[in-house]
């Protein structure tokens, strides 16, 4: 048994019944949809058409959203519907980033996830869908894909269906007939924020009083979707062929669709993978310096790596937590936990690196010197693992192409060698250190920064499978992140430092300028990457 919908455009008249009912079943607040219709409009005047897709969680066969919730919220039932648990959720919004659909939200009520669950209840005492009832054309078809006695199986079988977004590999169980493609791929055309419905985004959760300051404009949004390409190449339902889809606004124009969401993970996720580099490559530099040898590790060393180190995971926890829109529930990570999701192998791993950076400042206090080296090496390898899984865990929000960068990770790690590099120099400042420590620091600095512009260069340059990592890519370089990249980023982040650390010999105090403007890079860094992959619409 496998339910699934079936979505006949030639049926559908765009009356909202769907929407309506749906919110009616599940008392759905107003803002946030589990059912909508989206409309465009194609074609010149007078050849025109209004188009209607109904919108919803696809119930895909692979979930990302199940993957990688950390709490087993969602869940795949045996019948194929991906059904959730309130009473599990933290809040975390990961699964909306992993949904390619952009079929969850945050509830304003409950402040938990929430979607589309095939009315379940329904289902299981043999009732159909509230939206499959009301509809007054019968264009949204339920039931058992696999039974070869109903409606839904028939029609599979000798109608030609799409998909969404077929290319996410995620096995989606919701097929149209007689679909376009300027309707059901987002972005062949721009999101209108001029409807009704438009007009009610206030961003998602704790997050939302931001929502209206980062907004885009319809012109930003036009801007930079022609500055990354006007016309671009768009994977077909079925095979590996292609075609072009014009993207002007006066021939295919979204009209009227769900609110956006805004920014889901806002400054507090830049800000925790900021503090989270700071904090591993506190432990990591001197680990690499202890691991070529030639530089003695002074037990002062040791212990700021231990300090820092455990001040910035501190930090770290508590953005993470800030970041919840259940903070109450964070223990549910640790105690409620989904081990297939990166976030909760980043919350056992910064607890590890958390334990054992405990253990070993109490084997440096009591003089254990027998179990000092073991415990060195199983810590660095923990830093390692907390410099780079959010790189896995961004990997996981299949929603977000950007993201799916095979070099975030070292981007991470690189990050980690930089900060730590950048914090030595600076506390070199009001240490009694060794010249040679002091000049492995700043060769560290860098040969990290230069890793770091190869790495940055790599992930812009690349040529980009999807125009969704396209757009993002003009947006960073050419768009409203402009600025920053290219100053904040580039300028003050990487260049400045790396010259000043060339040109600056071994005088701490002026190296200590270029480790100062090397942590503000990495900031900017991390709040562009974290956030304009946020700016595309799925759906």
């Amino acid at each position: 048994m496998k339910y699934g919908f079936v979505i006949d455009n030639r049926k559908c008249i765009g009356c909202h019944a769907c929407t309506t009912a749906c919110k009616s079943e599940h008392m759905v607040p107003v803002g946030v949809n589990r059912t909508w219709v989206k409309q465009v409009e194609k074609g010149t005047f007078p050849q025109t058409r209004r188009l209607f897709s109904v919108m919803r969680c696809n119930h895909c066969t692979d979930a990302p959203c199940v993957s990688i919730c950390p709490t087993e919220a969602l869940f795949s039932r045996d019948d194929g519907i991906i059904d959730f648990d309130n009473d599990r959720c933290i809040g975390c919004k990961s699964c909306m980033q992993a949904c390619p659909y952009e079929a969850l939200y945050i509830d304003p009520e409950t402040h938990t996830a929430a979607k589309c669950n095939y009315c379940a209840h329904r289902i299981d005492v043999g009732l159909e869908p509230a939206c499959v009832n009301v509809c007054p054309e019968h264009a949204i078809i339920s039931g058992d894909m696999e039974n070869p006695e109903t409606e839904i199986y028939e029609l599979l079988s000798r109608q030609s269906v799409k998909t969404r977004k077929p290319e996410k590999a995620t096995v989606p169980n919701l097929f149209y007939i007689d679909a376009d493609d300027v309707s059901l791929i987002p972005s062949a055309t721009s999101k209108s924020y001029d409807s009704l419905w438009g007009n009610q985004a206030h961003g998602v959760g704790h997050y939302a009083k931001e929502a209206e300051k980062l907004a885009f404009s319809n012109a930003d949004i036009v801007a930079e979707v022609l500055q990354a390409n006007a016309n671009f190449d768009i994977p077909m339902n079925g095979d590996s062929s292609t075609k072009t889809v014009e993207v002007v606004m006066n021939k295919a124009k979204r009209v009227y669709d769900s609110p956006d969401k805004g920014i889901l993970w806002g400054w507090e996720v830049s800000a925790y993978v900021w503090t989270k580099a700071i904090s591993a490559g506190a432990f990591l530099v001197p680990f690499l310096a202890w691991v070529i040898g030639g530089i003695e590790m002074t037990s002062t060393i040791l212990w700021t790596s231990v300090i820092v180190g455990l001040v910035f995971l501190m930090l770290t926890g508590i953005l993470l937590v800030m970041d919840l829109d259940r903070p109450d529930r964070f223990l549910y990570v640790l105690f409620r936990p989904h081990w297939g999701s990166w976030l909760v192998k980043g919350g056992y791993s910064i607890t590890l690196f958390g334990g054992l950076l405990t253990l070993l400042g109490a084997t440096m206090y009591f003089g254990w010197d027998a179990i000092l080296s073991p415990i060195i090496y199983a810590t660095g390898i923990a830093a390692i693992i907390v410099a780079i899984y959010t790189a896995f865990l961004f990997g996981q929000a299949k929603g977000r192409d950007f993201w799916q960068s095979p070099t975030l990770s070292i981007h991470m790690l690189v990050h980690a060698f930089m900060a730590g590099a950048a914090l030595y120099l600076i506390a070199a400042q009001f240490m009694d250190v060794q010249a040679n420590w002091v000049s492995f620091l700043t060769w560290t600095l860098i040969g990290s920064i230069t890793i770091n512009l190869i790495t940055i260069l790599l992930e812009i340059v690349t040529i980009h499978p999807t125009q969704d990592a396209i757009t993002t890519v003009s947006m960073i370089t050419k768009g409203r992140y402009k600025t920053k990249f290219w100053i904040g980023v580039i300028l003050i982040g990487n260049i400045i430092p790396i010259g000043i650390a060339v040109l600056g010999g071994m005088s701490t105090t002026v190296v200590s300028i270029a480790a100062i403007l090397v942590l503000i890079g990495i900031y900017i860094t991390e709040h562009i990457w974290v956030e304009a992959p946020q700016r595309i619409s799925l759906s």
